[in-house]
C-alpha cells in the first residue's frame, strides 16, 4: 500500500517567561538572569542543546530590551549600535577558530561594558572548554560569572516534553508523558527528537500518539543500537 500523504502543521515555539518551567535544575540560572546586576556586568549561561538557553535568553531580552546576535554573525554587525544597550551573544564556542568573529566579540565586550550595559553570553559546556583562539577574549569570557543549566530532573523533563507537544498544538495523555520520562534518554535534545518522531509517525499513519507508539519507537532505537554494536 502506498504511504498516505500527511500535512504537518508548523509548530509555534512559546518563549515567554510564563512558558518556562522552573525546577531545582535551572532555578539558579533563572535567579541570576532575573538579577538587576551581574559582577563585572557580564554573565555566561551554559547548557546542552535543548536545555532552555535560548528560551531564557529570549525572556531576558524581552524584559531588558536586549538585542540578540549569533556569535557567527558578529563580524558583520554594527558594534557601536549593539553596545548602546543590553546585548546577548549566542553560541560563542562556535567561533573558537574564527578570528574575525572573535575580534568583533572582543571589541563588543569592551564597548558594552564601557557603556555600562549588561552582556549575556551562551554556549555549551563551561567557558574554560570553549578554547577560543584569541587569548584576550578567552580570559574575559572566563572572567564572567558562569551559571549552568543542569541535567533535567523528572519534573523538568516532563514539563519540557509537555511544552514540546504544546508547541505543536498537541495535547497528549498524562500517562504518555510519565512513560517517556521513565524510559527515554534523559536529554532535552532526545526529548525534542522523540516528540518530532511521534508527531510525524502519527500524522503519516493517521493514528493517535500513545504509549504503545512511544514504546515501538524506543524498541526500534534499541534494535538499531544493538545492531550497531
Amino acid at each position: 500500500m502506498a504511504e498516505q500523504l500527511s500535512f504537518e502543521l508548523p509548530s509555534k515555539t512559546a518563549r515567554g517567561r510564563e512558558d518556562f518551567f522552573v525546577s531545582p535544575s535551572n532555578a539558579m540560572a533563572v535567579a541570576l538572569l532575573s538579577a538587576s546586576t551581574w559582577p563585572g556586568g557580564k554573565l555566561v549561561l551554559s547548557g546542552p542543546e535543548g536545555s532552555g538557553k535560548t528560551h531564557l535568553l529570549h525572556v531576558w531580552a524581552a524584559e531588558t530590551g536586549a538585542q540578540i546576535v549569533s556569535a557567527t554573525a558578529l563580524a558583520s554587525q554594527d558594534l557601536l549600535q549593539l553596545s548602546d544597550g543590553p546585548v546577548a551573544v549566542e553560541d560563542l564556542p562556535r567561533i573558537a577558530t574564527d578570528t574575525g568573529a572573535q575580534d568583533a566579540m572582543f571589541h563588543l565586550h569592551n564597548l558594552t561594558l564601557a557603556n555600562g550595559q549588561p552582556l549575556l553570553m551562551t554556549g555549551r559546556g563551561a567557558p574554560p572548554f570553549w578554547a577560543l583562539s584569541l587569548p584576550d577574549l578567552q580570559s574575559r569570557v572566563q572572567g564572567a560569572q558562569h551559571v549552568a543549566l543542569e541535567p533535567p530532573d523528572d519534573e523538568l523533563l516532563g514539563a519540557v516534553i509537555a511544552k514540546l507537544f504544546f508547541d505543536r498544538q498537541l495535547n497528549p495523555r498524562p500517562d504518555l508523558i510519565r512513560y517517556l520520562v521513565r524510559h527515554m534518554d534523559r536529554r532535552f535534545d532526545a526529548a525534542a527528537r522523540m516528540v518530532d518522531r511521534l508527531d510525524h509517525i502519527a500524522l503519516t499513519e493517521k493514528r493517535e500518539i500513545t504509549r504503545a507508539l512511544a514504546a515501538r519507537l524506543m524498541a526500534e532505537d534499541a534494535d538499531l543500537a544493538t545492531a550497531g554494536n
